[in-house]
């Protein structure tokens, strides 16, 4: 049997190997100092870096969410406590609201961020063009005049006016409403479901926008070649079928009355009206024609038309003398 020696390194032969080395452990460090995409932050109790733990206990019900500063903190409910508070680099949240179990963080760059509270997972990102322009609100009248609390102010009423959360069992998601756009985003992955712009001469209103939990209703407002109101309308926008629009005044207002109606009132001439977003249809008045072939009848029904009012019920007869007792 024959054998060969061990070859003898030598400073050529190293080169190749102490190369891929340094680039191996070049490679390592960078991953190392990689920043965290989108800034994320999380920090547990003690303010030091938190991972998600898939085997926590909590659940969004053990916890109390608040914007606090320029972030997201959740507290223990039984005892106060912290739990863990979110942070981005650079992004301060304006406003929250729940989807579901998770929550919905509005940033003042116009990202939204779903976050799992049980596990502090951040779940999703999703940019929305246009919005940190809206929350801003640099370039309107009197903007450049506002106080340093009065700009945050102004951006924090119009972040929970442009976010929608619809609480539908199973599949909640979100509308972010701008006056240029509008988009439908699905919580359980932040998938875009829909995007939309007002018709030419139009604009979204957010201030104005409403949901229930069914539907996200947008009024919008418009304006003719000499910059005169005209009539706007109201669209509404469901995920799980097609969404509609109805006709509207410039200054239409939306009231929500329950989990699936809303009223409409346009005016001071046109009686409000009620429209049932579960049904995608208005609700027919009482004594209307249509009343009988109505999809949506008013709450409680209406009376029948054929039965007597109590008032009208004849008297019951007067006792005889017969009927009087004996003195």
């Amino acid at each position: 049997m024959s054998w060969k020696p061990l070859r003898v390194l030598t400073p050529r032969s190293i080169l190749p190997a102490l190369a891929v080395m340094l680039v191996l452990a070049a490679g390592a460090a960078a991953h190392a100092n990689k920043p965290v995409p989108f800034g994320d932050r999380v920090a547990g109790p003690s303010g030091a870096e938190a991972t998600p733990v898939n085997s926590e206990s909590l659940s969004a019900a053990d916890l109390d969410l608040k914007v606090v500063g320029p972030g997201l903190e959740a507290y223990h409910k039984q005892t106060g406590e912290r739990a863990w508070s979110y942070r981005r680099e650079g992004a301060e949240a304006l406003y929250l609201a729940m989807a579901g179990d998770n929550a919905i963080v509005v940033w003042d760059d116009g990202l939204i961020t779903s976050v799992r509270p049980g596990d502090h997972e951040v779940r999703w990102h999703r940019a929305v063009p246009g919005l940190a322009d809206y929350l801003r609100g640099d370039g309107e009248p009197g903007a450049d005049k506002r106080t340093d609390a009065q700009r945050k102010q102004a951006a924090v009423q119009r972040a929970a006016a442009a976010l929608h959360t619809v609480q539908r069992d199973g599949s909640p998601w979100l509308a972010v409403v701008t006056p240029n756009l509008t988009m439908g985003l699905r919580d359980a992955d932040g998938d875009l479901r829909y995007n939309d712009r007002p018709s030419s001469g139009c604009l979204y209103d957010p201030l104005r926008t409403v949901h229930t939990d069914y539907a996200v209703l947008i009024p919008r407002s418009c304006t003719n070649s000499s910059g005169q109101a005209v009539s706007g309308g109201i669209t509404g926008y469901r995920l799980d079928s097609n969404g509609w629009a109805m006709s509207a005044g410039p200054t239409a207002t939306v009231k929500v009355l329950d989990a699936a109606r809303v009223e409409v009132t346009d005016g001071p001439i046109v009686p409000p009206k009620v429209f049932d977003t579960k049904a995608a249809a208005p609700e027919t008045a009482c004594g209307s024609l249509d009343a009988p072939f109505a999809a949506v009848r008013p709450q409680g029904g209406c009376a029948d038309p054929s039965a007597a009012p109590a008032s009208d019920a004849p008297a019951a007869p007067a006792p005889t003398g017969g009927d009087q007792p004996q003195q």
